[in-house]
């Protein structure tokens, strides 16, 4: 498993923009596909989006497509989801996730980080 640390959430007003980050420790993080995750309060937690270990496949669900990107830098151990245009709706807790591809795109990874907040007020 590897170590996983989220960063950078916070309260923004609607269409505003964020961007979080997931720290990992271990010296092979880009054998791993990372994922970010959400969960609202009352919901089941959902995807949002993946990205391959290599940086060239990236995944999003279609809540989100074309208003987040995510992007990893394998040197820092460091994946990021850039979030535009945010709306009311995204408020949620945010996880990042690692493991192959195949597990992050199922909702089963293998690691989880601890979260961070995301409110956006409308």
């Amino acid at each position: 498993q590897v170590q996983l640390v989220e960063s950078g959430g916070g309260l923004v007003q609607a269409g505003g923009s964020l961007r979080l980050s997931c720290a990992a420790s271990g010296r092979t993080f880009s054998a791993y596909a990372m994922g970010w995750f959400r969960q609202a309060p009352g919901k089941d937690r959902e995807f949002v989006s993946a990205i391959s270990g290599s940086g060239t496949d990236t995944y999003y669900a279609d809540q989100v497509e074309g208003r987040f990107t995510i992007s990893r830098d394998n040197a820092k151990n460091t994946v990021y989801l850039q979030m535009k245009t945010l709306k009311p709706e995204d408020t949620a807790v945010y996880y990042c996730a690692a493991d192959h591809t195949e597990g992050v795109l199922a909702g089963h990874p293998g690691s989880w980080g601890q979260g961070t907040q995301v409110t956006v007020s409308s």
